[in-house]
């Protein structure tokens, strides 16, 4: 019984960028974030001990991202990625996007989309 969850806008205010302006000010990006994974014993229990976590899921990627102070969103997805499989055994299927909306001024956001799915 696969499935999806996930977040869809989850705000994280960091440091990331290139120009020195973006390492010297917390900057808003807005996240994406979707994990395919079985939901079997999960909705057999009814319990969050066989779920993914959702607020797991927003702290951990969030503490990543305030933490690193990444230059580059891409380089930010992947770890991001990398993070949910080490600490969501379960997901089988990670798809991020992040979006930085004051990176263009003419544009509403610049964005990356990464879907990994576990080795």
């Amino acid at each position: 019984m696969i499935g999806t969850t996930g977040l869809h806008g989850l705000r994280i205010d960091c440091i990331v960028g290139i120009h020195p302006h973006e390492r010297e000010t917390r900057q808003a990006v807005n996240v994406d974030i979707e994990l395919d994974y079985d939901f079997a014993t999960a909705a057999s229990a009814d319990a969050i001990a066989g779920a993914v976590d959702y607020t797991g899921v927003a702290s951990e990627v969030t503490a990543l991202a305030e933490r690193r102070e990444f230059q580059l969103i891409e380089t930010m997805a992947e770890e991001s990625a990398a993070l949910l499989f080490a600490r969501f055994p379960q997901a089988r299927r990670v798809r991020i996007e992040i979006r930085k909306p004051a990176a263009v001024p003419a544009a509403t956001s610049a964005f990356v989309r990464v879907e990994r799915t576990r080795p």
